[in-house]
C-alpha cells in the first residue's frame, strides 16, 4: 500500500479509538431531521476525521454525513473530494453490537477509487484502491489480499442486514433459489462480497452516498462490482440529491442477477 493508503489507515483507526471512547460508557442518542440516530460517537469520529484529511491533504474538499448541508451548486464542480461516513451503523452502535464502522472513501469524477472501512470494535479494516488491489487487515494488523469470489456458490450466499430487511429482498430471495443469509449491519455487507464471503448483497432500500462509497471502493479493487438495478456503476455527486438508488453488490460478473429483482 502507498503513503496514502497507510495515512488513511491511521486516520480511520484514530476515529474508531473516538467512537470507542463513548461505546463504553453511557450515550444518550438524539435524531436528526430525517429521524436517522446521532450520538457524541458520531461527531466525535467526524472531527478526527477532518481533521486528519485536513493535515493530510488540505486542498480537497470534504463531504462527511455530519457535514451534508452544502449546496449541490458548490460541490457539483468538484471533480476530486473526500466522502466519509464518521459511524456508519449506528443503530447497531446502539445495540452495542459492534457491526458498525467508519468509512473514508476518495472520490474521483465521480468514482470512489479508494476507500478504507474500519471496525473500531474487532480493530480489523478492509481497504481497496483503483488499479492497486484490496486488503483485509485483521486483528492483529496482519495484511491479506483480498479477492470476490469469481463463481457463485451453489447455494447463493446473500449478505443481508439485521436493521433492513422488506417484500422486496423476500422477493429476490423466493427467486434465487438455495441461497443462505449471511447477516451483518453496515458497510461490512459490501466487504463481504469483496472478501468472498458473500455472492452477493442486493440494497433494495434506501442508502445514502457515505454509506456506499468507502466499501465500494474496496469491492471494486477485489474486482467485484456495485451497480444500480439497471447494472450500471453506482456513481456519486451526480445530483443533488445524495441518496443512492437500490443497487446490487456482486463478484460473478456471469451471473444475471437482475433477473432476480
Amino acid at each position: 500500500m502507498d503513503q496514502q493508503m497507510e495515512s488513511l489507515l491511521e486516520i480511520a483507526t484514530a476515529a474508531g479509538r473516538a467512537i470507542l471512547a463513548v461505546y463504553h460508557q453511557d450515550f444518550s442518542v438524539e435524531h436528526k431531521d430525517d429521524d436517522s440516530p446521532l450520538t457524541a460517537a458520531d461527531l466525535a469520529s467526524h472531527r478526527a476525521i477532518t481533521a486528519g484529511l485536513t493535515v493530510l491533504d488540505p486542498d480537497t474538499p470534504i463531504l462527511s454525513e455530519e457535514g451534508a448541508d452544502i449546496p449541490f451548486e458548490t460541490r457539483s464542480v468538484w471533480q476530486r473530494y473526500w466522502l466519509i461516513d464518521p459511524l456508519d451503523g449506528t443503530r447497531e452502535f446502539i445495540k452495542r453490537n459492534g457491526e458498525f464502522t467508519v468509512n473514508i472513501a476518495l472520490i474521483e469524477n465521480g468514482r470512489p477509487v479508494t476507500g478504507v472501512v474500519h471496525v473500531p470494535v474487532s480493530n480489523q479494516s478492509y481497504l481497496g484502491q483503483f488499479g492497486v488491489g484490496a486488503w483485509k487487515i485483521d486483528t492483529n494488523g496482519k495484511r491479506t489480499p483480498i479477492h470476490v469470489s469469481e463463481r457463485r456458490a451453489a447455494t447463493v450466499r446473500v449478505a443481508g442486514s439485521r436493521s433492513h430487511a422488506g417484500d422486496s429482498l423476500l422477493r429476490f430471495l423466493e427467486r434465487i433459489g438455495d441461497h443462505e443469509i449471511v447477516s451483518m449491519g453496515s458497510s461490512l455487507k459490501l466487504c463481504l462480497v469483496a472478501e468472498g464471503t458473500a455472492d452477493v448483497y442486493p440494497r433494495l432500500g434506501p442508502t445514502s452516498e457515505w454509506d456506499t462509497a468507502a466499501a465500494q471502493a474496496v469491492v471494486e479493487a477485489a474486482g467485484g462490482q456495485v451497480t444500480d438495478t439497471e447494472l450500471q456503476p453506482l456513481r456519486y455527486n451526480t445530483k443533488e440529491s445524495l441518496l443512492n438508488p437500490h443497487f446490487l453488490v456482486f463478484g460473478d460478473k456471469s451471473e444475471d442477477w437482475r433477473s432476480y429483482l
